[in-house]
């Protein structure tokens, strides 16, 4: 099952998969799933994040989310960059095949 995004606005309903808006939210959904690995990462490398106890699940599970969330809404809201640099490279590349 696919989680809700509420940081994210809902993908367009344009059939072209080359519509500049799909683009958009595609990279953002990427970069949303990267800086969430990110946070995983540094979490499970062995340092106390945030305080969490390995011993205590309902902690776990509240960091987790918490990360989720951290990463939607630094995706959201421009993150890495990545997510720009992505849709002008996707975007570009949909035009020159148009012009073709």
């Amino acid at each position: 099952m696919t989680p809700i995004n509420p940081l994210l606005p809902p993908a367009p309903a344009h059939p072209s998969r080359d519509d500049p808006a799909k683009i958009e939210h595609a990279a953002k959904g990427f970069e949303s799933l990267l800086i969430g690995q990110i946070l995983k990462s540094a979490h499970t490398s062995g340092s106390a994040w945030a305080g969490s106890d390995d011993d205590d699940p309902a902690g776990e599970s509240a960091t987790e989310l918490a990360e989720e969330q951290f990463a939607q809404a630094l995706a959201a809201s421009g993150g890495l960059g990545l997510s720009k640099l992505i849709t002008q490279g996707l975007t570009a590349d949909s035009e020159t095949k148009v012009a073709r």
